[in-house]
């Protein structure tokens, strides 16, 4: 069985981070989905899924440090229910997201040295820079080959 969600949404607020009495850090905040569809008068709509994300320990650490409200951003994670009753006595049902990988997608201003696909560089103890270090081609850029394909 198969628990797994994988979005890309811009954050509806910046991450709320709590410190739990045992020491572990949690984090909670909100992002939103759209599809686009046409009616059927011929007329584009968006529809927007708003998901309440919950991250722990290190993720959240990285998502108070990464993520800002409006910010575009990845989470992989799984689907959980959960009810719990309100401060007015109300039983609630909630969806989340526990997530177990979160990126930000936005670009960063880097005045350090460069890293290419989001590896650091390779330096240190026996080990020796790159001459000159390679890009990645755009997708763009690449012809698609079908002719070599082994299926």
């Amino acid at each position: 069985m198969i628990n797994k969600v994988t979005l890309i949404g811009n954050l509806g607020r910046d991450p709320e981070i709590r410190h739990l009495e045992s020491g572990a850090m949690v984090g909670k905040f909100s992002i939103a989905t759209n599809e686009s569809y046409k009616d059927k008068a011929g007329e584009w709509q968006t529809l927007t899924e708003w998901h309440e994300i919950v991250v722990w320990r290190g993720l959240a650490e990285r998502a108070e440090r990464d993520l800002k409200k409006g910010g575009l951003c990845y989470v992989e994670g799984k689907i959980t229910h959960r009810k719990y009753t309100d401060k007015d006595g109300n039983e609630r049902n909630i969806t989340e997201i526990v997530a177990n990988n979160i990126k930000s997608l936005e670009k960063r201003e880097s005045s350090g040295p460069k890293t290419y696909d989001n590896f650091p560089a390779v330096e240190g103890p026996g080990m020796a820079a790159p001459a000159t270090p390679v890009k990645k081609e755009s997708t763009d850029s690449l012809q698609a080959e079908d002719d070599d394909l082994p299926f």
